[in-house]
């Protein structure tokens, strides 16, 4: 069985960092994408990170430069450094995973079976 369980959101200023987490079990990153989405109240779930064994990572376009997605395939964790945070980076983050995603597909919510509690960020100005 799939399991995603995401922490270290938090409360953070505007220009200040946070590292989320995201323990998966019941596959290996060899043959899963693993990434992270955010929802905003009244908003769209957003793409945020995705990465997968076999490509280069995918970040949406407003955190690029800002966000870095990483695993640690011993602990079978991925990880999301967050950086130059913004009040509009505030969100629900979710942790999410698939085996069948393409590179066309990863910034979309519906291509990923397996969904995480979410973990609420807050960056205030």
């Amino acid at each position: 069985e799939v399991q995603l369980q995401a922490y270290g959101g938090g409360l953070v200023q505007a220009g200040g960092s946070l590292r989320l987490s995201c323990a998966a079990s019941g596959f290996t990153f060899d043959d899963y994408a693993i990434g992270w989405f955010r929802q905003a109240p009244g908003q769209e779930r957003e793409g945020v990170a995705c990465i997968n064994s076999d490509s280069s990572p995918y970040y949406g376009d407003s955190v690029k430069g800002r966000f870095t997605i990483s695993t640690d395939n011993a602990k079978n964790t991925v990880y999301l450094q967050m950086s130059t945070l913004k009040p509009e980076d505030t969100a629900v983050y979710y942790c999410v995973a698939d085996s069948g995603i393409i590179m066309s597909s990863r910034g979309r919510s519906s291509a990923y079976a397996y969904w995480g509690q979410g973990t609420q960020v807050t960056v205030s100005s």
